[in-house]
């Protein structure tokens, strides 16, 4: 059985005072249930000790921290960087790598993100996958194509204990930030395609372990009905995620 996960990635947003209130508002409305939704926040570096602080004290196995990036070497002359070890000493259990955002506007590579998955794994975090096609390749129907390719180029060295740690967020760059959303066809398709991907690469046992969340304009009004699909274990939410209030249903969706 596969968990129910909602992350939230604040990205470039809040203050250090918004980003108490906004914790603390959130875990006022999370469930304390063993078998409810597991729930990743993930604030700018910044803000992460603070966050992690008040999530520590919210004392819950269903609440996690998270951090939108890191660099894939453990220390050195490195300035302005972050490694993976200074993120665990500080209570992070989960990391982004490959976001559409570090793509486009950073020029990350598939060797960079092949770097920073194995020093997570090497450090016992666990990597949040990001991957999703554009609207032109949505366009010229090379939507699978495009995924596939970054899915095989990055995770595919892994052997199976490694990869079934893994949870892979698909986002079609289309509908980040846009207020587009795939219909739950569309995502459905998709989450399926990546499952058969892991099913051929590695075992039907594989496939049916790994979380696929789906992320691009996920809020609380497609929520249900994104989650009901058979193939998507939960969210990768961005800006419905900085409002308390909406997120919690998120969180409350399955």
């Amino acid at each position: 059985m596969r968990k129910k996960i909602v992350a939230g990635n604040w990205k470039m947003n809040t203050t250090y005072q918004e980003s108490s209130s906004l914790v603390n508002n959130i875990l006022s409305g999370i469930n304390h249930k063993e078998d409810s939704t597991s729930v990743i926040i993930i604030p700018p570096y910044l803000f992460l000790q603070n966050v992690g602080t008040l999530i520590k004290e919210f004392n819950s196995e269903n609440v996690s921290l998270g951090a939108q990036n890191l660099f894939y070497e453990k220390s050195g002359a490195y300035t302005g960087e972050v490694s993976a070890p200074m993120l665990q000493s500080i209570g992070v259990k989960y990391a982004l790598v490959g976001h559409s955002e570090r793509r486009l506007y950073f020029n990350e590579t598939s060797e960079e993100l092949v770097k920073k998955v194995d020093i997570l794994l090497e450090t016992n975090l666990i990597p949040i996958y990001c991957c999703g096609e554009s609207l032109e390749d949505r366009k010229k129907m090379n939507h699978f194509d495009v995924v596939g390719s970054q899915i095989k180029s990055v995770l595919f060295h892994l052997d199976a204990l490694s990869i079934s740690k893994i949870i892979i967020a698909y986002e079609p760059v289309w509908a980040i930030g846009t207020g587009e959303t795939a219909t739950p066809q569309q995502a459905q398709e998709m989450h399926s395609y990546i499952r058969n991907l892991l099913f051929e690469h590695y075992s039907d046992k594989i496939s049916k372990a790994v979380n696929i969340l789906y992320g691009g304009s996920c809020n609380a009004q497609n929520a249900s009905e994104l989650f009901a699909m058979p193939d998507i274990d939960g969210g990768l939410v961005g800006g419905a995620s900085l409002k308390a209030e909406e997120f919690v249903k998120i969180c409350n969706s399955f």
